[in-house]
C-alpha cells in the first residue's frame, strides 16, 4: 500500500481535513506526525489514485468504528468480524495495527456516522461500484451478532441515502444478510409479541391442515394439493427459525 509509507511520514489532516483528516491524524499518532518535520515535501505527495484508496481505506475502518458502537456497545463477534477482515487484507502489520487505531479512534470521536459517510462520499461519488461495495461490507459487519438493531438499520439507511444508493439495491443486501423474522411470524399466523405456547400452538394447527396426507384424504384438486404441499414447507422453515431464535 504505497500510501501508507508517504503518509507514515506525513500528515493525514493536511490530506483529507475534516472527520477523516481528524480520525487518521490521532490514529497515526504525533511522534510520526513530528517526523515529517525532517521530510521533503515531495516525499509526501500522494497520487490522485493513493489519494483514493487512503480515503477508502481510512473511510471504512471510521465507519466500522462508529458502527460498531451505534447500538451502545460492542460485542466480541462485531470485534472478530472487523478483526478477522483486517488480519486477512494483504497489508503490512503497521498498516494492520494503523486500522485497528482508526476503528478505536472513531469510537469515541465526536464526528457522527453521517460526517464520516458524507466526506467519503464527495471523495468517491464517481465510482459508484466503490460506494456499493462499502454498503455491502458495512451490512457484514452488523450482521456479526446475527441481529439487526433498529439503531443499525437507521444508520445504513441514511448511509445509503448519503451514497445514492437505490432502495432496491439496499433492500437486496439486508435480505442477503438478515433473514425476514417479522415474516417468518405471518407465516405461522402470529407476531414476536405471541408467547411460545401461542407459537407451537399455531405450527400444529397449520400443520394438520396442510400435511399433504390430509389434502389427498380430502380428494381435493391437483392444483391445491401443490399449494399445500409448499405452504406446509413454509410452515416448516419459519417454525424452525422462529424455534431457533427463541432457544426453545
Amino acid at each position: 500500500m504505497g500510501w501508507f509509507g508517504k503518509l507514515a511520514f506525513g500528515s493525514m489532516g493536511l490530506l483529507f481535513g475534516g472527520p477523516l483528516g481528524a480520525v487518521a491524524g490521532a490514529a497515526l499518532g504525533h511522534h510520526l506526525v513530528d517526523k515529517a518535520e525532517n521530510q521533503e515535501v515531495g516525499s509526501r505527495t500522494l497520487l490522485h489514485t493513493e489519494q483514493t484508496q487512503a480515503a477508502y481505506f481510512v473511510s471504512m475502518f471510521s465507519i466500522l468504528g462508529k458502527l460498531a458502537r451505534i447500538d451502545g456497545v460492542i460485542t466480541r463477534d462485531e470485534i472478530a468480524v472487523v478483526e478477522d477482515f483486517i488480519n486477512n487484507l494483504n497489508i503490512s502489520e503497521t498498516e494492520k495495527q494503523f486500522a485497528k487505531q482508526v476503528f478505536g479512534e472513531a469510537q469515541d470521536s465526536t464526528y457522527s456516522i453521517d460526517d464520516f459517510a458524507m466526506q467519503f462520499y464527495q471523495i468517491s461519488k464517481g465510482q459508484p461500484t466503490v460506494l456499493v461495495s462499502f454498503l455491502d461490507l458495512l451490512f457484514r459487519i452488523a450482521a456479526a451478532d446475527n441481529r439487526f438493531h433498529p439503531a443499525e438499520e437507521a444508520a445504513l439507511n441514511r448511509i445509503k441515502n448519503i451514497f445514492r444508493i437505490s432502495d432496491q439495491q439496499f433492500d437486496n443486501m439486508k435480505v442477503a444478510y438478515f433473514k425476514d423474522v417479522d415474516g417468518f411470524y405471518k407465516v405461522l399466523n402470529c407476531t414476536s409479541d405471541c408467547s411460545n405456547d401461542e407459537v407451537k400452538a399455531n405450527y400444529k394447527k397449520l400443520v394438520k391442515d396442510f400435511h399433504p396426507d390430509t389434502i389427498v384424504s380430502k380428494g381435493l384438486p391437483e392444483e391445491f394439493t401443490e399449494f399445500a404441499t409448499k405452504r406446509f414447507m413454509e410452515i416448516q422453515e419459519a417454525y424452525e427459525e422462529i424455534r431457533q431464535e427463541r432457544s426453545f
